[in-house]
């Protein structure tokens, strides 16, 4: 069952059409990756998702109603977004950064309950119970464990969505890993439905449950991973070939070993 749906959208920037009557639907409860080569419309189309865009045809639905009719207050706590590399106040404490993720539930009574859920998001998302990064000032944080805080905060708007724009970018392999088994365990203990777009494909398809392949603004396919991703999508969309594995933990993997010729 779909719970965000873009319904033959069309997105224009000032007059250039960056996205052609696109269709695509998100599971319920899955990771879904969104992949394609740079400049093919896979932010925009994950912004116009997130109301951030607005469609110049078409619509998007969440749970089958048109995300236009919710107000700013009722939509934020429903689907978060993460957009790359997020800016902040350089003296703002994680502490602090993730409480700005209860603002959409907050009331004039509320401040302890608040603050309890931005406690809670911050064990959920912290690698060690024994974890002090939640006073620290987020200047001072590593790649990995400043993106933890903003995963933290989005998670303080208790989504139903959680939306990414590719959450690993300038991330060592290492942290990218940790990143991608932290949204690998928040959607599996949550039921947090997760929207990425990645660069990584095969971190799209090691942690991914759905794919949609974006090219020049179109959808060229989705589905699971391992049906559709395959060393003939890579030379038809990325133009390049390569090599299939199977990991030791029985997934795909593509090596890229040339361009195509």
């Amino acid at each position: 069952m779909s719970i965000l749906q873009a319904n033959e959208i069309t997105i224009r920037i000032i007059d250039k059409t960056i996205i052609h009557g696109l269709s695509l639907s998100v599971p319920e409860g899955k990771v879904t990756s969104i992949i394609g080569p740079n400049g093919c419309g896979k932010s925009t189309t994950l912004k116009a998702l997130a109301r951030i865009w607005p469609c110049y045809k078409g619509n998007v639905t969440f749970n089958g109603e048109d995300i236009k009719k919710f107000s700013h207050r009722e939509f934020a706590q429903k689907l978060a977004i993460l957009t790359q590399a997020p800016q902040s106040p350089a003296d703002l404490t994680v502490k602090d950064l993730v409480e700005m993720g209860r603002f959409p539930h907050r009331n004039w009574f509320g401040r302890k309950s608040m603050e309890d859920d931005a406690h809670v998001c911050l064990l959920y998302t912290s690698p060690s119970p024994r974890d002090r990064t939640r006073s620290r000032m987020l200047s001072t944080l590593s790649g990995g464990e400043r993106q933890r805080a903003w995963i933290a905060m989005a998670l303080a708007q208790r989504p139903q969505v959680l939306l990414l724009d590719e959450p690993t970018t300038y991330l060592d392999i290492c942290h990218q890993l940790e990143v991608m088994q932290l949204l690998e365990k928040l959607n599996r203990e949550l039921q947090l439905t997760v929207v990425m777009v990645i660069h990584d494909i095969n971190h799209a398809v090691q942690y991914s449950d759905h794919i949609a392949v974006i090219k020049e603004g179109y959808l060229v396919t989705e589905g699971k991973p391992q049906e559709i991703v395959t060393a003939q999508l890579l030379k038809d969309v990325f133009k390049v070939e390569a090599d299939e594995f199977i990991c030791s933990n029985g997934m795909p993997a593509l090596l890229p070993v040339d361009l195509v010729k």
